[in-house]
């Protein structure tokens, strides 16, 4: 029914153009504020009452999907954005049960073009497309995580993955990405930055910052350096709980903000606030940077000069919220707090109107100047207009089916990936696997019994919950080299009761490859005896079983970590390493290229993996 709708959409912009064209974007120029733009923010900023401007620097989620514009769950959304003036909102998609359910980029562009629509100042549009648009829509050019475009050491690869994700955000309407990610991750226990960073180098994360700006901005696309001052050392999901950096501050400066700087020299339109305790920056560690004068308008605005949009990281979690209470009173304390710290952009509050509420009541009683709030404003138009939504605020569906998942896009993002592969150790006897291009046909054959698997190769496929989609790109492509090589699939349901069955197809099979899943995922924790374990984590049972796998077959056991690379540090005996850093199709793809020798092998460690291998490091294997 959704692709019927759609199609009937797209025949009529194609029979009617002009009444469809008007007021639509057709190719958005690079993010540039011209005088017209600075005139139309002044003279809209003038015309706003107080409750429209503090409305502006609110912003929700809502889901980038197909819905019925008289259904409850669309008019309760449009009367949202109306009653509270909002200045725009985030795209996001569905989750139930752990698991992501993509959309299609049409039902979107068409989802933001009505909200557009029905919204007298202009709305940005904003999304956490980290890894693209394929991080959370269907049929979009899907990029590996941030630490693969590290292990390439090409900052070009970056300014490539700006200029294509900008493409495809503006052909559906959104205007500014949360990204890229300016953490320096030096802490290889972080459970939520991991391979979200370009690395533990600062300039080198730096260098792929400010490529990923230059070729986001070229087309059109703003964009937003986060977590300030740095999460990157650090321990803790600040989805879940505040984290805290106890570095000195000659550390910080030479560390965490080396990346910030290159952003802000590079004209970042904004930059993102994380929930973080620093006391070398603010000695009050009761105050996260996200509500911190001394962090935002000191270190940021004076110290580093940065006069864009201050953005903060959403309100809504722990590591915020959990300080004030999430009811009305606490979200209108934590609202007003971040204001006065020099916030422009409130995302995602815990209780949207008691932090609309409580910010006017402020203004009102003398305890924030409404010209702080006009200061704030006027950036948010400004910004605007630098996108051109002054001008035009809907996008041209017509023009998408030429825009996303084009042939050279769809190449790079395979090639940065291909580049990114990762073999960190090796013992000159198990690379690369054999190839049988005949044999029997039909679906890839799963492992039946040990005397299926006497002299094949099998692959052992790791993952949190096998009903997910990670690693069956994987699995397609094995099975298109080899016919005959076997798959026995486990997780955190199973790996116990399969330990047995695992281990003897080990000790029949020829070679076996292990392909581990684990990839920081936000606020996502596993409890086992009592303990918080990281979603970027192995479960004890699946890293046991690892373990044993290399005890019985470790010189013809390859082991391929397919997101976290700091894995190794459970299974330091492993003899044939290998890291994709990622969990993207093109990702599963890469890996299997590499294993069959497809391709060379040329990527480099972008973090020191303790006890195991040094920043830099990496076996370059020629294509067979």
């Amino acid at each position: 029914m959704i692709r019927r709708i759609l199609a009937l959409l797209l025949t009529l912009t194609t029979l009617f153009p002009s009444a469809f064209a008007k007021d639509r974007f057709q190719q958005p120029g690079p993010v540039h504020l011209d005088k017209d733009g600075e005139k139309w923010a002044d003279k809209t900023l003038k015309s706003m009452s107080l409750e429209e401007k503090v409305g502006q620097m609110f912003m929700i989620w809502s889901k980038a999907q197909f819905v019925n514009v008289q259904s409850p769950d669309f008019l309760k959304l449009r009367d949202t954005m109306a009653r509270y003036h909002l200045g725009g909102f985030g795209v996001t998609v569905n989750f139930e049960d752990g698991f992501l359910f993509k959309t299609e980029p049409y039902e979107a562009a068409m989802m933001i073009n009505e909200l557009q629509q029905g919204s007298e100042i202009p709305l940005i549009i904003a999304a956490d497309f980290e890894r693209g648009l394929s991080m959370r829509l269907k049929e979009a050019t899907d990029f590996p995580h941030a630490m693969a475009f590290g292990a390439t050491n090409n900052p070009a690869y970056a300014k490539e993955f700006g200029r294509i994700t900008a493409l495809e955000s503006r052909a559906i309407g959104v205007e500014w990405n949360w990204f890229p990610d300016a953490d320096v991750n030096s802490n290889p226990a972080n459970p939520i930055i991991n391979t979200r960073s370009f690395g533990e180098d600062p300039q080198a994360v730096a260098s792929m910052v400010k490529a990923y700006i230059e070729g986001a901005h070229a087309e059109g696309l703003l964009t937003t350096v986060k977590h300030f001052p740095g999460h990157g050392d650090t321990d803790t999901d600040t989805h879940l709980a505040t984290a805290r950096i106890n570095q000195p501050l000659e550390h910080i400066q030479n560390v965490e903000l080396v990346p910030f700087k290159a952003a802000i020299d590079a004209g970042v339109d904004s930059v993102m606030i994380g929930h973080l305790v620093v006391p070398a920056l603010d000695p009050d560690t009761n105050r996260v940077a996200t509500i911190s004068p001394k962090i935002v308008n000191g270190t940021l605005k004076k110290d580093l000069g940065f006069q864009g949009l201050v953005v903060t990281d959403a309100m809504e979690m722990n590591g915020l919220a959990k300080l004030f209470g999430f009811g009305p009173e606490g979200s209108a304390r934590a609202a007003v707090a971040a204001v006065k710290a020099g916030d422009d952009m409130l995302l995602l509050p815990s209780d949207l109107d008691g932090a609309y509420e409580g910010l006017i009541k402020a203004v009102k009683r003398g305890e924030i100047p409404e010209s702080r709030i006009d200061e704030s404003v006027r950036k948010i138009l400004r910004m605007k207009a630098s996108v051109g939504l002054n001008k035009a605020k809907l996008v041209d569906v017509e023009q998408m089916k030429n825009l996303i998942a084009r042939p050279d896009s769809l190449s790079v993002a395979q090639e940065i990936a291909d580049s990114a592969v990762t073999l960190v150790r090796s013992n000159d006897k198990t690379l690369p696997l054999r190839a049988k291009t005949v044999g029997t046909s039909g679906p890839h054959a799963t492992y039946e019994k040990p005397e299926g698997v006497r002299g094949r190769q099998l692959a052992v496929i790791i993952t949190d919950d096998s009903r997910s989609e990670s690693g069956r790109i994987f699995d397609q492509q094995i099975r298109r080299r080899s016919p005959e090589m076997r798959t026995i699939w486990v997780d955190d349901r199973n790996a116990v009761g399969m330990s047995d069955t695992v281990l003897q197809a080990v000790r029949e099979a020829e070679k076996v490859v292990v392909a581990i899943y684990a990839i920081p995922s936000a606020g996502r924790v596993k409890v086992e005896n009592g303990q918080f374990k990281a979603s970027s984590d192995m479960s004890d049972a699946p890293a046991a079983l690892v373990k044993n796998i290399l005890r019985v077959a470790g010189s013809r056991t390859v082991v391929v970590a397919m997101g976290n690379p700091y894995l190794a540090q459970d299974f330091p005996e492993v003899q044939n390493y290998m890291c994709t850093y990622s969990n993207a199709q093109v990702s599963d793809v890469a890996a299997v290229k590499a294993l069959f020798g497809d391709i060379a092998i040329r990527g480099h460690l972008p973090v020191t993996i303790p006890q195991f291998a040094e920043r830099g490091a990496g076996i370059q294997l020629p294509a067979k």
